[in-house]
């Protein structure tokens, strides 16, 4: 087994390796067993932990840092953390070894944002603002649409990956209480800052690729932070 000290970092570092995944999970799974220890000892506990972590679309202006640390929560059973931990090993590697470790966290970061605007749309049209969200599902489907948009780019055959993201989609239709409405957020936003990147302006495609991430990924930012200011 593979020693897991500062040298392994640096060299997963300077390799392109899934350093930025693997600590995105790590965080994760490590938020999880405090979640479950608190609720094994005490509800009342747990769900004051949980409060001000989970993504309400009603107190954001309140909680504005909820739409962050929302990504990191997850319900207190193992299928969801689980599912969600191997949908992000199953693309994360690929997308941080193309994108670099910084831009990949970027994306995947405002995908989340993306994740947090789509529920806050759906309450602002239907008017219902009982709605509350967490998990890493949302940005996760950035990071789907992304690999999507580059595959397709490069010409890679891109079936196996539809039918993987129609069952995703499809999960809301068969298992409640799924915030479908991120979902589809974290993956507009998540495929329309990668094509940027990779299309984008003609006259910015020789811009270097952390140059053409500050510029566009600092702009959907901006539109997303306003949108959640309006809505």
């Amino acid at each position: 087994m593979q020693r897991i000290d500062r040298r392994t970092i640096e060299a997963q570092w300077r390799s392109g390796g899934p350093v930025i995944t693997v600590a995105i999970i790590a965080v994760c799974v490590a938020v999880w067993i405090v979640e479950m220890l608190t609720y094994m000892l005490s509800p009342t506990l747990f769900a004051r932990l949980m409060s001000p972590l989970v993504y309400a679309p009603a107190y954001v202006h309140i909680e504005p840092w909820t739409w962050f640390s929302s990504m990191f929560v997850h319900a207190p059973n193992l299928m969801h953390i689980l599912f969600n931990m191997v949908a992000l090993w199953s693309v994360g590697p690929v997308l941080e070894r193309m994108m670099g470790h910084w831009r990949y966290l970027a994306l995947y970061v405002i995908s989340g944002l993306g994740a947090a605007v789509g529920i806050s749309a759906w309450c602002t049209i239907t008017g219902n603002w009982a709605m509350s969200a967490y998990g890493a599902s949302g940005a996760l489907f950035g990071l789907f649409a992304a690999l999507l948009v580059v595959f397709r780019r490069i010409g890679a055959d891109i079936r196996s990956m539809l039918i993987w993201m129609a069952v995703n989609f499809a999960l809301p239709l068969v298992i409640p209480n799924i915030a479908w409405q991120a979902h589809v957020g974290g993956f507009i936003i998540g495929g329309v800052l990668t094509w940027l990147l990779v299309s984008g302006v003609p006259a910015w495609r020789k811009w270097s690729f952390t140059r053409r991430m500050w510029v566009y990924g600092g702009t959907v930012t901006c539109l997303l932070v306003v949108a959640l200011v309006l809505l």
